[in-house]
């Protein structure tokens, strides 16, 4: 959703044109993410703030502020400067809603955010009875106008002594209920920066000249304001912490050095990999070449330390390179990224697999009584898409559940569950919030995600990073497959001491060993599929059968659709076609129906006789040693043929071809789809 990103240098000289850069870039790496307007600020020649928003995209943004005059050339030792990219919650896509938001006239306080702030209309109404005034409909003005009142009130009751920025800050986020990462910048704290987290992602990247001294940072647990929440009164002693450690030079002097604050480490990476991912509600305050980092509760068991780690991925893998598109680029990686997935988990000699994420809790896990899949959009379709395979292997009950409606229904979870959380990349709120639900209830939690460092990473008991790398089209491809073979190793790693199970088990290792060379053979028919979609571009309504297996590939084919090119699609399951759905029938319906050699080859047979029996006309993706007379006669698209239990992935690879390509003949631009978000961290 909405992307953060600061930049702050101190005793390192950069004019105001290279700031202004570099925010520019840094939200053009968090573009992915979804928006619809941006904004930046940057210090002006004085104590003021030169604020810029716009409408639209970063490009406009930029274009907006070469067109105004001001020194580009000045130069700032020290400087903070944040930009954002907002995704409408709370008000049109409007300059008035862009951020930075303004506590006044005067900037005293600028606020970015990514969240949801939920007891907005309450705090706004406070204030307005106050006497502050709101330009925009947002939830977050609301946070810059308090940090206002709190910091004027505080001046009130203690003869001018001001709060420390971290101190104010607190009480701030002490009056805020719902998730937000926020960064703040003040004239009344030149040269500072504070930012909190609760709920919504935020890492710090670090770069210096030297090597950092030791790879992490102390957490200040002392409370600088009493628990009532009030200011602090005026002969109250300030808590004064010495220097963070990590950044100290070898005589305990500041070296010069420069952070990057941002939502994703994607917008980091180009400046460096050293980075500090934040937990809830700790707030971190970055000051004269210092970084400390405070708690706003102490009755906590986290550790007392934020540990600097060095990130994996390298800046060519967020790089278009040759492709038009990052949706067709990461299409043309799955070949790569599935063995990615796999390297080091399986040994296809032997067909042993070990996951050394599942190492601690494996006895734990397969003692239980019920698993439970819970996530969201297509990262849900990869638990649906698995599901009878871990039926199947595991002689389990299996639940697969909606995050989004977990908390809703209130569904029971016991001490003997295993809850799987499937997330691309592991800050889905509404999955968080079933996760805490079912950590509240003695459930063994079980993370499969893309991103290291991600919430759903450090908040479950142990789990399984896919690997499929940086993924920054909106549309989710590699990370669907990735996500597959994942939870597909951990259901043979589950099942490894079935002995009924190992011919199955050895079926499956086998078209896992096979699998890339499959996708390739798939993504060689990229022409002719392409000539298929554009054949297709016109059409708004599109149906999707399978049974199955496919069950899965057909919901997550007509999601891909449906995303990026904004045609009505449905994923429908062939046994139920005479249930209601055959009523849609006819003609000029648009039909794709999977069509594969496994055990239901017959019934889908039957679906095809009766969707032909109606004027239908299918595509059929199908095997490409099947020369029935059915499949000689109908439009299709030939892929491999692999074990059933695989099938799945082999077949999604031809749909996001076909999504990819009937979206760029509508002339819509299928990395960003309109009022979507890649990280949906608001529930």
């Amino acid at each position: 959703m909405c992307g953060i990103f600061a930049y702050i240098n101190y005793l390192v000289e950069r004019d105001r044109e290279f700031v202004l850069a570099t925010l520019i870039n840094g939200l053009k790496m968090l573009e992915y993410r979804g928006y619809d307007s941006a904004g930046l600020c940057v210090d002006g020649d004085g104590a003021d703030v030169l604020v810029f928003k716009e409408v639209g995209n970063v490009n406009a943004l930029k274009d907006k502020i070469e067109a105004q005059t001001f020194d580009r050339k000045h130069v700032f030792p020290s400087h903070c400067g944040m930009a954002h990219t907002r995704w409408a919650t709370h008000g049109i896509p409007a300059e008035r809603n862009s951020h930075p938001h303004r506590s006044d006239s005067a900037n005293e306080f600028l606020v970015v955010h990514n969240g949801i702030i939920t007891n907005s209309k309450e705090l706004r109404e406070l204030l307005e009875k106050f006497g502050y005034v709101f330009e925009s409909d947002t939830d977050t003005e609301c946070v810059a106008k308090l940090a206002k009142y709190l910091y004027d009130q505080q001046l009130k009751t203690s003869g001018k002594k001001p709060l420390s920025f971290t101190s104010l800050v607190k009480l701030v986020c002490k009056q805020l209920e719902g998730a937000f990462a926020l960064i703040f910048k003040s004239t009344h704290y030149p040269n500072e920066m504070v930012a909190a987290r609760r709920g919504s992602p935020l890492l710090i990247g670090v770069r210096t000249a030297k090597k950092l001294k030791v790879d992490f940072v102390d957490v200040d647990n002392d409370v600088e304001f009493p628990e009532d929440g009030q200011a602090l009164s005026a002969d109250k002693p300030a808590v004064r912490r010495a220097r963070s450690r990590s950044f100290m030079g070898s005589d305990d002097s500041v070296e010069p050095i420069e952070y990057i604050l941002a939502s994703d480490a994607s917008a980091i990476i180009e400046h460096t990999k050293k980075v500090m991912y934040l937990e809830d509600d700790d707030v971190a305050h970055i000051a004269d070449g210092d970084l400390h980092i405070h708690r706003l509760r102490r009755d906590d068991t986290l550790s007392s330390m934020r540990t600097v780690q060095t990130l994996e991925q390298e800046l060519a893998q967020i790089k278009m390179g040759s492709y038009s598109h990052f949706m067709q680029k990461e299409i043309f990686e799955q070949p790569e990224s599935v063995v990615n997935t796999m390297r080091g988990r399986i040994n296809f000699d032997d067909g042993r697999v070990l996951l050394g994420g599942l190492k601690s809790q494996l006895a734990n896990i397969r003692r239980s009584r019920r698993i439970i899949f819970s996530a969201c959009g297509t990262s849900y379709h990869s638990c649906v898409a698995t599901k009878s395979l871990f039926a199947e292997l595991t002689e389990l009950p299996i639940n697969v559940e909606l995050s989004s409606a977990f908390l809703d229904e209130q569904l029971p979870v016991f001490r003997d569950d295993v809850c799987i959380f499937v997330s691309q990349s592991g800050e889905t709120k509404d999955t968080l919030l079933a996760l805490q639900y079912c950590k509240e209830r003695g459930a063994l939690c079980l993370g499969v995600t893309n991103t290291v460092g991600s919430t759903i990473s450090r908040d479950t008991h142990c789990g399984v990073h896919i690997n499929a790398g940086p993924e920054l089209s909106v549309a989710s491809t590699k990370a669907y497959t990735s996500q597959f073979i994942a939870l597909t190793l951990i259901a043979l790693q589950l099942s490894d001491d079935n002995y009924a199970k190992a011919n199955r088990r050895r079926e499956i290792i086998k078209g896992l060993q096979s699998l890339s060379s499959n996708i390739k053979k798939v993504l060689s028919l990229d022409g002719e599929i392409k000539d298929l979609a554009v054949k297709h571009k016109d059409i708004t309504n599109l149906i999707l059968l399978g049974r199955g297996y496919h069950s899965a590939t057909c919901l997550e084919g007509a999601l891909k659709i449906k995303e990026v090119s904004y045609i009505h699609a449905e994923g429908i399951l062939a046994g139920e076609l005479k249930h209601g759905p055959l009523a849609l029938i006819d003609k000029d319906m648009p039909i794709i129906l999977m069509m594969n050699k496994d055990k239901h080859y017959v019934d889908v047979e039957n679906a095809y006789a009766q969707v032909t029996a109606r004027s239908g006309n299918p595509i059929l993706i199908c095997n490409d040693d099947d020369n029935s007379q059915v499949i000689a006669a109908s439009q299709k698209i030939r892929v491999p043929g692999t074990v059933d239990a695989l099938q799945g992935i082999v077949n999604i690879i031809a749909l996001q071809v076909f999504s990819y390509h009937i979206a760029v003949a509508r002339g819509i631009n299928p990395d960003t789809p309109r009022n979507l978000a890649k990280s949906v961290t608001t529930a």
